[in-house]
């Protein structure tokens, strides 16, 4: 085992020194107004930085305030989402606002245990939105410093289970400065995101508190932190169907997911288990494959069949809508049904010899 040459309770000043140094300029950074840190956080909990980067300026031209988020109707708040999953972020998001219009004026609190009771903010997201926005004294501790702290720790116990993770975290208490807490926690977030990387040997060569780690330059670094093995996901076998009307304006068939579950109240081409049928329209004029698809979910993988389904104009059920290429861009569609949506917009076509 390494032996570190200097304490890790001095490791904050090199730390926010190096970020300081080669923080990567991102708009939540160049102009860290509480409400953009918020947003920023909630985005970033499930999607990678330059994924998130268009969205997020998207986001804040739409709903520049609070209150617009506040008051935005759920089909625009959907679709300014659309593509980046996990929609109860944004949907909590919303209510999140709504209680700060309620009980705040407007303004977001900046405290912890104030931002820790407003819906879809947990001890990370409040941490780092009291730190970086507001300058309290709070730790931010998300997959990646939890990593950075197990290696500078030796700690080889599993970071996820809850006794590891309060401990580390209460390291990470200890060691945020009063004079700069929102650096030294962007500090341990970029030490994890671009030199103590996952799952390879970390640049511990690159890194500016190699001095304080245990495990520094030696194969332990590689090692940790321990993870349990992931629990295999579930598969679903699934058709689905892209539904057009064969009219002077084709339209296209969506269904409203229920308001609870996987995807709720999103709308979608219309799925089903492959095992079971889907009670398609009467006026069926053709049907023709649309090839495989697949899907990955946190906790279900899906395998798709497409069918594309040609039918005579008819009244849709409950739940289900008909709509045509123009209306389509209202409606936010999970991007586990890309597979067969970006032909949509082709398939939609208006023929001229359609009468």
């Amino acid at each position: 085992m390494a032996q570190r040459i200097k304490p890790i309770e001095g490791l904050a000043e090199p730390l926010v020194a190096w970020y300081l140094a080669h923080e990567r300029a991102f708009p939540w950074r160049t102009q860290p107004t509480p409400y953009r840190v918020w947003v920023s956080e909630i985005m970033l909990q499930q999607t990678r930085i330059e994924a998130a980067l268009p969205y997020f300026e998207r986001f804040m031209a739409a709903l520049p305030t609070i209150r617009d988020l506040a008051e935005a109707p759920e089909d625009v708040l959907l679709k300014l989402w659309e593509g980046l999953g996990y929609y109860s972020r944004v949907r909590n998001l919303q209510k999140a606002a709504q209680l700060v219009m309620r009980e705040y004026g407007g303004e977001l609190p900046s405290s912890f245990d104030e931002l820790r009771r407003l819906p879809g903010i947990g001890d990370y997201t409040a941490g780092a939105i009291a730190s970086m926005a507001f300058g309290k004294c709070e730790p931010a501790v998300d997959g990646n410093v939890l990593r950075v702290l197990a290696r500078l720790t030796d700690d080889d116990r599993d970071v996820m289970q809850t006794v590891p993770r309060r401990e580390l975290s209460a390291l990470a208490k200890r060691l945020v400065p009063a004079e700069a807490p929102g650096a030294f926690n962007q500090g341990l977030m970029e030490l994890g995101e671009t030199v103590c990387l996952p799952n390879t040997m970390p640049k511990c060569a690159e890194c500016p508190v190699r001095e304080y780690c245990a495990v520094a330059g030696t194969e332990r670094a590689r090692e940790l932190p321990t993870r349990a093995a992931p629990k295999a996901r579930r598969v679903e076998r699934r058709t689905v169907y892209t539904v057009i009307t064969e009219e002077a304006v084709p339209r296209v068939l969506l269904h409203k997911r229920p308001a609870k579950g996987l995807l709720s109240g999103l709308w979608e081409l219309p799925n089903v288990l492959t095992e079971e049928a889907e009670p398609l329209p009467s006026t069926v004029l053709s049907a023709e494959p649309l090839g495989e698809g697949r899907h990955v979910f946190s906790h279900v993988e899906w395998r798709m069949n497409g069918l594309l389904v040609r039918v005579k104009p008819f009244t849709p059920k409950e739940d289900y809508v008909l709509v045509t290429a123009e209306e389509l861009a209202a409606y936010a569609l999970p991007t586990a049904f890309r597979t067969y949506t970006t032909a949509l917009p082709q398939q939609l076509e208006i023929e001229e010899d359609v009468q």
